[in-house]
């Protein structure tokens, strides 16, 4: 039966406005559900991570920003992709990947990751110096992986858990360890140590290219339809925040400056009301 208080009509509102931003919901496509056979059991911290809306947003367009300088996965965006008319469809598919591997039911997770595999076999051509790439290689796929875990968790940790215990976040790196091994991908973080060390091991390989700086560009001003103008910006200035130094210079970024305040004012209260709104 379904209340009728003004609180639940309006928690109702937040949630269909959510689900229209992460699905597809014009062509039907339904939230992923929530599976009791799940590759990843309930309260674990990689499910703690990817259920907050709010930090999983600013993590995504961090680790977006953050792999674009490496010059394979650009590439292949740039040869292989329509970023530039369909940049939301992009970063949606993505939320759904993680929500199908984190959430989803097991054989599910696998179902998804051997259609990601298939689609990285035809995802190859060379680099402008004429070296090869391809979206199979175990290296280019790491590099994909540690920028994305490592700029979930800093969100996360940044807006919803900053006490979140050193032990946790290791369990996250061992759990999303094993969807990076589904996809091949090589070397792979199993601890925050790890992590920050193989982030410092790429570092050399990353290129401040026109290209990489015109897709941050397009990331951080490209809106979903139907999200405010004001989200839009104070995820983009939370993203821009959170990312290293080096990666700001290297993508023409300024600091936020006085700018992060009212933004993670906004993160905060946006973030506590989608957690009320789903009940977290």
């Amino acid at each position: 039966m379904t209340s009728s208080r003004p609180s639940e009509f309006v928690r109702q509102q937040v949630i269909g406005r959510v689900r229209a931003v992460f699905n597809d919901v014009e062509n039907g496509q339904q939230p992923v559900p929530p599976s009791d056979d799940a590759l990843f059991a309930k309260d674990t911290p990689i499910r703690m991570v990817h259920a907050d809306a709010v930090s999983m947003m600013i993590g995504g367009i961090r680790s977006l920003l953050l792999q674009m300088l490496h010059p394979h996965p650009l590439q292949g965006v740039l040869d292989h992709s329509n970023f530039r008319e369909d940049m939301h469809g992009r970063l949606r598919r993505t939320a759904r990947f993680i929500a199908i591997t984190t959430f989803g039911h097991r054989d599910e997770a696998a179902k998804i990751c051997d259609r990601v595999n298939h689609i990285h076999t035809q995802v190859n051509g060379t680099l402008p110096d004429g070296t090869p790439y391809s979206a199979t290689d175990p290296r280019t796929l790491a590099w994909v992986h540690v920028a994305e875990a490592v700029s979930f968790l800093e969100a996360y940790i940044h807006y919803v858990k900053p006490a979140m215990p050193l032990a946790d976040q290791d369990e996250y790196f061992r759990q999303f360890a094993q969807v990076a091994q589904m996809l091949g991908a090589d070397p792979i973080p199993e601890t925050k140590r790890e992590a920050d060390a193989l982030m410092r091991e790429f570092q050399p390989e990353l290129r401040a290219t026109k290209e990489a700086k015109e897709i941050a560009r397009l990331v951080l001003t490209q809106r979903p339809k139907g999200a405010p103008i004001a989200v839009q910006k104070m995820l983009g200035t939370a993203a821009v925040d959170l990312l290293p130094q080096y990666a700001r210079t290297m993508l023409d970024l300024e600091d936020p400056g006085l700018a992060i305040i009212p933004a993670k004012a906004a993160a905060g209260v946006v973030g506590k009301t989608l957690r009320w709104a789903f009940k977290q």
